[in-house]
């Protein structure tokens, strides 16, 4: 028996012996290399470590320095200066999970194929670390990061652990794109639940913070974030500026504040903007609200062509859609306001007072495509309760047929301009009358027009503008039917009678002034020509009496020649006391003894009462 205890002392001395080697061994350059092939063989990871040391004052604590650890063949997962492990007397039974794990002056490089590590702790500290996670979804870049994990437990595809309490600050972060500083985020993981408890950052020139949470299908609820004083420049649109909004299951949102904030794209830009937004759930690219609200003020909004100064909405938001109660701003040079309602059911927005004033509008070159361009989906239906315009001036400057409309004025109500996604007149009355216009560079004054919309018909009961010295006066009806089809009548009186050039109508073979009467039908469709489909009658009559009568058929006028003009032979007539020329007489020679004042207007001379003289008249 004496001999077996001393075997077994011996024994114990011995491997008491090796271990102390061992241990001295392993914090040499030597040691740590062999320890480290050792640890890489056959295992599927590559670790690598340059020495290992250990204090007495910390039994527990092995401290290994520059350290690389990672899957074979791939980047590796962590690089750091000194790793700090600590034990306890759980490696008895799981000598992989560790009391704590300290991270010092390194990166952490994490990936869906690095995440099943193969060692845990009940605590990880990062201390001035780096931390990349370039293919999880996240697109996240972290610099100078300090904070802790607790526990660790990391698994594929979960890095951080089913269940875990975090608290970390970073220097510097980008998340897919967008940069940040200073930033600091305490919360915690529950079986795939994500809570931010506390959440900060200095963003784009400006400060964030609020608090929200994730849950495992991946939707988001924002209980409170507040963004002040953000400078932000983007290369996206403004449709994939908001696309991260729609990736996510659901998003609602508690409380959402933006004060003073510039943001600027490639065509889209606000300044100044003040944004507070209540109760609303984004979602399958809709949206839910019981009681939400929007307030939202800004110095000015580009999209486009699109330009606004000092824009102001109010809106609630409820099951039935949503309330417009104010929207006002300052538009090309002048004044927009209105207010109304946007319903769920039908997709139809109904403004019950629309007001324009003082605007200076040119219209997009391309804005005959844009109005038979069918709209989004969200916009079916698009009606004017009441509305008005005042001192407006109206611009296209397409160079086929220009035309301006200036001091445009008008009313009306029940005005249905969007039906079934489409722009049209579709219902309700309007008056227009503005103080003059140009129409492919022919001018008139005082233009006006009255019109009233059925399902079936627009019939414009009042359509009239002055010219130089004559008027000009229409009617028409133009069908609610897909062929469009357009009857008018129109008439003038002391007009050019080569107005109708300008307009359209083929040149007629007499001139000046005079008066005309038209009447004509054709078919309005975006997908055919006009011309071919048009039919009418013209009569014009000048002030020489020469008449003309035309017939249009399919766009083709008949030839009609002009009234013969009187012949030029000069006849012999009585002395008369008193003579006076009218505005309709023939071009007069007058001999006299004296010279004869006169004057002339239009080509025709008009006398002054003669006495004693001889005139000869070409007839």
């Amino acid at each position: 028996m004496k001999f077996l205890g001393k075997l077994i002392l011996w024994l114990l001395v011995a491997l008491l012996l090796v271990i102390i080697g061992a241990w001295f061994l392993l914090q040499t350059h030597w040691g740590a290399r062999q320890a480290s092939a050792w640890l890489s063989n056959g295992t599927g990871w590559q670790v690598s470590f340059d020495e290992m040391e250990h204090d007495f004052s910390s039994p527990l604590h092995v401290q290994l320095r520059n350290v690389t650890f990672g899957r074979e063949g791939k980047p590796a997962t962590l690089v750091a200066k000194t790793v700090d492990i600590g034990f306890s007397t759980r490696q008895f039974s799981d000598p992989l999970h560790a009391d704590e794990i300290v991270l010092n002056d390194g990166t952490l490089n994490l990936s869906p194929h690095s995440a099943d590590l193969p060692f845990a702790a009940d605590r990880l500290m990062l201390r001035n670390m780096a931390f990349n996670s370039p293919e999880t979804g996240w697109a996240l870049s972290a610099q100078r990061v300090t904070g802790g994990v607790s526990p660790w437990t990391p698994e594929a595809g979960n890095v951080l652990g089913k269940t875990a309490q975090i608290q970390m600050s970073a220097g510097s972060m980008t998340l897919n794109g967008v940069e940040a500083s200073n930033v600091l985020i305490q919360g915690k993981i529950d079986q795939g639940e994500v809570t931010l408890s506390t959440l900060g950052a200095d963003v784009a020139r400006g400060t964030l913070t609020g608090n929200a949470k994730r849950s495992a299908d991946g939707s988001w609820r924002v209980d409170n974030l507040q963004l002040n004083e953000i400078r932000l420049q983007s290369p996206a649109s403004l449709a994939e500026f908001f696309a991260p909004l729609t990736t996510v299951p659901s998003l609602q949102i508690g409380r959402l504040d933006i004060t003073d904030a510039r943001l600027q794209g490639p065509d889209w830009a606000v300044t100044d903007l003040d944004l507070s937004l209540r109760n609303l759930t984004l979602s399958h690219g809709g949206w839910q609200s019981e009681d939400g609200t929007l307030s939202m003020n800004a110095s000015e909004f580009i999209y486009g062509s699109l330009h606004l100064f000092d824009p102001i909405l109010n809106a609630e938001f409820s099951p039935q859609g949503i309330a417009l109660r104010q929207f006002s701003s300052r538009w090309e040079g002048g004044m927009v306001r209105t207010s109304g309602n946007w319903l769920r059911a039908g997709n139809a927005l109904v403004l019950d007072d629309t007001a324009f004033a003082g605007l200076e509008y040119t219209l997009p070159a391309n804005w005959k495509q844009l109005w038979m361009t069918p709209l989004p989906a969200w916009l079916q239906s698009l009606t004017l309760k009441k509305f008005s315009a005042s001192r407006n001036l109206i611009i296209d400057v397409d160079p086929a047929f220009p035309w301006q409309i200036t001091a445009l004025d008008g009313y009306g109500g029940e005005l249905q301009l969007v039906k079934n996604g489409s722009w049209g007149v579709w219902n309700g009355s309007a008056t227009l009358n503005a103080a003059a216009a140009t129409f492919n560079r022919i001018d008139v004054r005082r233009p006006s027009l009255k019109l009233n919309a059925t399902a079936s018909t627009v019939n414009i009961t009042e359509l009239s503008a002055f010219t130089e010295r004559g008027i000009l006066q229409a009617t028409a009806a133009v069908s609610q039917l897909p062929q469009r089809q357009v009857n008018l009548s129109f008439s003038g009186r002391g007009v050019p009678l080569n107005i109708l050039q300008a307009w359209g109508w083929p040149s007629l073979p007499i001139s000046g002034d005079g008066n005309l009467q038209l009447t004509a039908s054709g078919s309005v469709q975006a997908d055919a020509p006009l011309k071919p489909t048009v039919n009418g009658q013209l009569s014009a009559v000048n002030m020489e009496k020469q008449q003309v009568a035309q017939i249009m058929r399919n766009g083709e006028v008949s030839p009609a020649p002009a009234a013969p003009a009187p012949s030029r032979h000069p006849i012999a007539m009585p002395h008369s006391p008193l003579l006076y020329g009218e505005r309709d007489c023939f071009p007069a020679k007058l001999h006299s003894d004296n010279s004869l004042p006169f004057r002339e207007r239009v080509g025709v001379r008009v006398l002054k009462p003669v006495r004693n003289t001889r005139l000869s008249v070409p007839i």
